[in-house]
């Protein structure tokens, strides 16, 4: 029972590795600190799948399925899980290139985007002197531009 918990929390793990690997530049738009480990992660990614690896991920689960009594399986965690969900076909090498192609146009998108963001922020938002006089309300704001008020009596 523990081994195939182990397994199917490795699964979600990669999952979200993957998910990580391939979105992880929208979570630097907001988390800048991020950049290095993303950046890792993409490469990662990237290498496994030009170099036709396996990622050690599935080791991992299918090692864990094997203790738990089930059988593992062949092939890599997107062959096995998430090329059956997107592709009805088998996983051909030239998938897998074109996989990882997709990895980085994703992401050199999402920095283009992240880049251009900053820099038009960086325009824009120019500090604004503060001033110590308190603001107007709304009420006198409309009382001044109403134009002259006649007393009252």
């Amino acid at each position: 029972m523990i081994y195939r918990f182990l397994a199917d929390a490795v699964l979600l793990l990669h999952l979200g590795f993957i998910l990580f690997v391939v979105f992880g530049a929208l979570l630097v738009a907001r988390r800048p600190r991020l950049l290095p480990l993303h950046l890792a992660a993409a490469a990662w990614g990237f290498a496994i799948e030009v170099l036709g690896a396996i990622c050690p991920l599935t080791h991992v689960e299918n090692r864990m399925r094997l203790l738990a009594g089930d059988a593992g399986y062949s092939g890599g965690f997107i062959d096995h899980y998430l090329l059956p969900l997107v592709y009805p076909g088998a996983m051909t090498r030239s998938l897998q290139i074109a996989l990882a192609a997709g990895v980085l146009l994703i992401n050199a998108g999402l920095y283009v985007w992240i880049v251009r963001r900053r820099r038009v922020a960086g325009t824009a938002g120019q500090p604004m002197a503060h001033s110590t006089q308190a603001k107007p309300s709304r009420a006198s704001s409309a009382k001044a531009s109403a134009g002259p008020q006649e007393p009252a009596a």
